[in-house]
């Protein structure tokens, strides 16, 4: 075939890519505006650049009429999916499925140790060179709900596994059963957030999610709960997870927000109980290689004629449908 393939990363530096395509690297440069390595038109795959802002990310997509897939390097693609009437009918959405599971989890695993553990207080106490003791929570006991229970969601419960927990509970989009037990459905999360200790959002940012931690899933977790951000921060409604804070009645562990980034001045950084990372759960040293495996993999299905993986939409049908 003879078409090109729009990679992030310097093809040279793929090891594995099939033979056919022509691999073109473009990653929106450093101030997002690289000049396209070539003629949008002839691109056939266009990998989404990583950790870049929207604008840059969808830079091409209007341009891209004979394109077949967008890959994104990223769990979610609601940075692609907002504009969704750029791109042309047919066009298979695949996400980074295998990619981020591991920072991500561990990332998570590291936010709850430490706000239960009292983490940040040491710290601030060290840069005073000031020793203070005290009595806190452990992991071991504690019950937590899981909300998305994807790939991420499962890759943070078996980290969670050797911690002793007394009870893990999941919560998706649809009811299920898995190794670990059962997957409960959205429906039923309201009788489940008062009897967790830890609630972990892991799901996407869909119209179904954005907003989904309201003043009502708040008012319904129990005095005293942690919750747990590493899914998006549009997920939260930051109004009113301020109040709850503020009175003490729950502390949150964050890595995403709304806004973000999080300015200068905004009350969320200076509310009690609470810790906040800048959107690092998925940029580790774990990303390379699995991305770059990803990539080998879903060029080698592409250019072979075979089913790609990971597709969440194929534009133009009907909602739900992934196609081919």
């Amino acid at each position: 075939m003879s078409a090109d393939v729009w990679l992030p990363f310097p093809p040279e530096e793929i090891e594995g890519l099939p033979e056919g395509p022509r691999y073109l690297f473009w990653d929106g440069g450093e101030n997002g505006d690289q000049e396209f390595p070539g003629d949008p038109a002839d691109c056939v795959y266009y990998v989404v650049p990583y950790l870049k802002r929207q604008a840059v990310k969808v830079r091409p997509l209007e341009r891209l009429t004979d394109v077949k897939v967008i890959q994104t390097l990223s769990a979610g693609v609601d940075d692609i999916t907002a504009r969704l009437s750029s791109i042309v009918p047919g066009v298979r959405l695949c996400n980074a499925r295998g990619v981020h599971e591991a920072s991500t989890a561990e990332l998570t695993l590291a936010l709850i140790l430490a706000s239960l553990r009292g983490i940040p207080q040491f710290v601030r106490n060290q840069d005073q060179g000031h020793w203070e003791s005290g009595f806190h929570p452990a992991l071991a006991d504690k019950s937590a709900l899981i909300v998305g229970y994807g790939a991420i969601g499962a890759a943070i419960e078996d980290r969670l596994a050797p911690f002793e927990l007394a009870r893990v509970a999941r919560v998706a989009r649809s009811e299920r059963t898995t190794a670990r037990g059962p997957v409960h459905p959205l429906t039923e999360l309201p009788a489940l957030l008062p009897h967790a200790d830890i609630v972990i959002l892991s799901t996407p940012l869909t119209e179904a999610t954005k907003g989904l931690v309201d003043a009502d899933f708040l008012s319904r977790m129990k005095d005293g709960a942690l919750l747990v951000n590493v899914a998006r921060g549009a997920v939260v409604d930051t109004k009113a997870l301020l109040p709850e804070l503020e009175s003490g009645r729950l502390t949150a562990a964050l890595d995403v927000v709304d806004p973000e980034p999080l300015p200068s001045g905004h009350p969320l950084w200076q509310a009690p109980g609470v810790l906040i990372t800048p959107h690092v759960g998925g940029p580790t040293s774990a990303f390379l290689p699995r991305a770059k495996r990803l990539l080998v993999d879903q060029l080698t299905r592409f250019v072979n004629g075979e089913p790609v993986r990971n597709v969440i939409l194929t534009t133009g049908t009907a909602p739900g449908t992934t196609g081919g």
